[in-house]
Formats: C-alpha cells, sequence, structure tokens
C-alpha cells in the first residue's frame, strides 16, 4: 500500500477517536446542563425563606437561594457555551473527515486500475 494511503487511513483513524472523544465530552456537558437546570427549577420552586445547603466536596455549606440560583445560571450559560464551541469542532472534524473520505477513494480508485 502506497505510503500516502497508509497515511490517510492514519488521519481518518484519528479523527475518528477525535469525534468519539467529542461525542463523549457532548454527552458529559448535555448531562451536567439538565442536572444544573433542574437544580434551577428546584431552587426557584423552593420557598423565598427555605434553608438551603450546597454541597462542596463532602461538607454541606448554608447558601443563599438567589446567590445559588444566579450561580447555578452563570454554570448551565458556561456549560452552553462549551456545548456550542464542542459542536463547531464536531463539524470541523466530520467535514476534515470526509474530505479524507474522499482523497482516500480516489487514491484508491487510481490505485486499483494499475494492480488489475
Amino acid at each position: 500500500m502506497p505510503p500516502q494511503v497508509q497515511n490517510q487511513i492514519a488521519q481518518l483513524q484519528q479523527l475518528q477517536q477525535q469525534a468519539q472523544a467529542l461525542l463523549g465530552q457532548k454527552s458529559q456537558i448535555e448531562m451536567m446542563i439538565r442536572e444544573t437546570e433542574s437544580a434551577v427549577k428546584e431552587l426557584e420552586a423552593s420557598p423565598e425563606g427555605a434553608v438551603i445547603y450546597k454541597s462542596v466536596g463532602e461538607v454541606l455549606f448554608k447558601a443563599d437561594r438567589t446567590k445559588l440560583i444566579e450561580e447555578y445560571q452563570e454554570k448551565k450559560e458556561v456549560l452552553d457555551l462549551r456545548l456550542k464551541t464542542l459542536g463547531k469542532q464536531e463539524e470541523r472534524i466530520q467535514k476534515r473527515f470526509t474530505q479524507l473520505q474522499d482523497q482516500l477513494k480516489a487514491s484508491l480508485g487510481q490505485k486499483l486500475p494499475e494492480a488489475a
């Protein structure tokens, strides 16, 4: 197999690994967004004077409801931005993957008649 074809196959495999890693990250971020949205919903549903605790590691601290809602909303914004960035990275990888596939098909197409 020509070195160019081997290189293209290696690049395709690398892009596939990157895409799988991105999908894992996206899934994790999406789960964190759902958890954050759920926490905000529960906090907003709680009465104004309710005693709220925040978990920091293995320790619980008393927290201000309003500040905690703001903190979780900011966290969600950051996660949404991260998810959007991962989506753009995924699009770039998919585009590059398609280009490499086409190049590989062209390379193999050129080599097959010579071998026949």
